[in-house]
Formats: C-alpha cells, sequence, structure tokens
C-alpha cells in the first residue's frame, strides 16, 4: 500500500508565531502522555498544566478570540467550534476534583483542537485576512513574551 505524503501547510509569516505556539500545544500533549507512562503522579503533571494554561493558553486563546477568529467573525461555523473547544478546553485545566481523567482529556481534545485550528481554521483565515489585518496581528503578537520556565521536567 502506498503512503500518501502530505504537503506541508504553507502558513504566512504573521501567522508562523501562532503556528508555533499550537506545536508548543502539542508538546504539552505530549508531555502529559509521556508522564502518564512513566506512572508520574497526576498532581506533578497538573502543576505544569496549570502553569502551561496561565503563561501560554490563555494569552494565546486571547489573541485568537480577540485579534484572529474577528477576520471570519463569531457567526463563522469554524469559529463558532473553536470557542467552544476554547471553553471546553478552560473547563478541563480548572477541574481539580478529577484531575487524573482531566489530564487525560486534555491531551486528548487540545491536541485535537490545535489540529483543526492548523489544518481547517487557519486555512481558512490566512485566505480571507487583508494586509490591514497581518499587520495589526504582526503589531500585537510580538507584544506577547514567550516563556519556558519548568524545573520539573516529569517528561524527561
Amino acid at each position: 500500500m502506498e503512503t500518501v505524503k502530505k504537503k506541508p501547510i504553507k502558513r504566512h509569516p504573521v501567522l508562523q508565531p501562532l503556528s508555533r505556539q499550537h506545536h508548543d500545544g502539542l508538546l504539552l500533549c505530549w508531555k502529559i502522555r509521556r508522564g502518564f507512562s512513566q506512572k508520574v503522579a497526576p498532581e506533578r503533571m497538573k502543576q505544569y498544566a496549570d502553569w502551561f494554561w496561565t503563561n501560554h493558553l490563555v494569552p494565546h486563546f486571547d489573541m485568537e478570540e480577540n485579534h484572529i477568529f474577528p477576520i471570519l467573525g463569531n457567526e463563522d461555523k469554524l469559529v463558532k467550534r473553536a470557542l467552544a473547544e476554547h471553553r471546553r478546553l478552560k473547563r478541563l485545566f480548572m477541574d481539580s476534583d478529577d484531575v487524573e481523567r482531566s489530564l487525560s482529556l486534555i491531551a486528548e481534545e487540545l491536541e485535537s483542537h490545535i489540529r483543526f485550528e492548523e489544518r481547517e481554521l487557519f486555512t481558512v483565515i490566512q485566505e480571507q485576512a487583508s494586509a490591514e489585518d497581518y499587520a495589526r496581528i504582526e503589531y500585537l503578537h510580538n507584544a506577547l513574551p514567550h516563556c519556558e520556565n519548568w524545573e520539573d521536567e516529569f517528561w524527561v
């Protein structure tokens, strides 16, 4: 059986930092799965997930919701799906009742969400964004700090 090689998505340079942040999100999913496979205490993984939520995902979701999604409008079906997934992910990150279950669902649902945004939503946004949209996004995105400073590397 012949394997079909997918061509990489050519992302507009202004959207590339958001795609790199998506990669960081996929790494979070991998780290959670790796933690489970190594029998790491869920509480250790939850501390990292909470830090990642606050320092990476909240600013990322804010950027998307306030500056990227409006390019298509909040009534667009893809935007509606992304917003619903953002709300679902927030609930999972906020859940402290069943940490193990929440972490497992975060790893599954965040990966699915990122794949959807990269393969579908961002492709449509890229097709419809204007030069003014890109200039605004570039200006705003350059103001976001990037930080990775976590000492308990449970995934190693």
